[in-house]
């Protein structure tokens, strides 16, 4: 029998990014365990071929976001539990940056995720309840050369996790964040399989090996059930041990 503190049958769960990676893992295992699972992205497409219900929303619009929640909390009548995981990246040098990949990068994995938690987070707090999960990142607290504006909005999604805590903690919503590290999906599997890449990432990994979205799934559903309704302010790092630390060539007794 399943343990019921870490059920989420019944809940209505709002993937936003839901369409393919992170996302996507995430809504399936929702909905595998009888959640009422919304993904929402921009590419119909995508969508549909999740089969599950979905809105199209192109999360650097505010209108978009605000007619997603709206039509999701007109159907299903509340939001439990929001899953921010749209976000986009772009890898260039800092010095030479261009500004239109900044502005995408921010209006998206910054405005666009605080907007979002901002409209489910008001239906939250009619219900008096709820829990939002952003997608933070290894950048969230650790820096690869090559993401400055990446990482700066990885960093910003610490700290409105946390922030959002502490607003809405009154309403008995909890905010965390899940910071996932090498995790191989189809939009960055042409890199994280150069060997060069793939070496470098194993290496640094104390698991020995890249993630791959299921390796998300268990943190995604303690998260979003009764098990962690003591837990809000927190990023999660799922990262196969990278952030602990690492070995170095020093011997010592054992």
């Amino acid at each position: 029998m399943a343990d019921p503190l870490f059920s989420v049958q019944g809940k209505v769960v709002h993937v936003c990014g839901g369409s393919r990676g992170i996302g996507r893992a995430i809504a399936q295992a929702f909905h595998e365990r009888g959640a009422k699972v919304i993904v929402s992205a921009r590419n119909e497409d995508e969508l549909k071929s999740t089969g599950l219900a979905y809105e199209v929303c192109d999360i650097a619009r505010n209108a978009d976001i605000v007619r997603c929640v709206d039509n999701i909390a007109r159907q299903f009548g509340r939001i439990d539990v929001l899953f921010n995981v749209a976000g986009i990246n772009f890898r260039h040098a800092a010095e030479t940056f261009p500004d239109d990949k900044l502005d995408d990068i921010l209006s998206v994995n910054v405005r666009g995720n605080f907007v979002m938690a901002r409209e489910c987070g008001r239906r939250m707090i009619e219900q008096k309840s709820g829990k939002v999960v952003n997608i933070a990142s290894l950048h969230t607290g650790y820096s690869l050369a090559g993401m400055v504006p990446y990482g700066a909005s990885k960093g910003a999604i610490g700290s409105m996790t946390r922030a959002l805590a502490v607003e809405w903690a009154a309403y008995n919503i909890q905010v965390n964040a899940i910071a996932p590290g090498f995790i191989l999906t189809d939009l960055n599997r042409a890199v994280l399989e150069r060997p060069e890449i793939k070496a470098f990432a194993e290496t640094r990994a104390l698991l020995g090996r890249i993630g791959e979205p299921r390796d998300l799934v268990g943190v995604a559903i303690f998260l979003a059930s009764a098990a962690s309704d003591y837990m809000t302010g927190q990023v999660v790092y799922v990262d196969g041990g990278l952030t602990a630390g690492t070995t170095w060539p020093l011997s010592y007794p054992k």
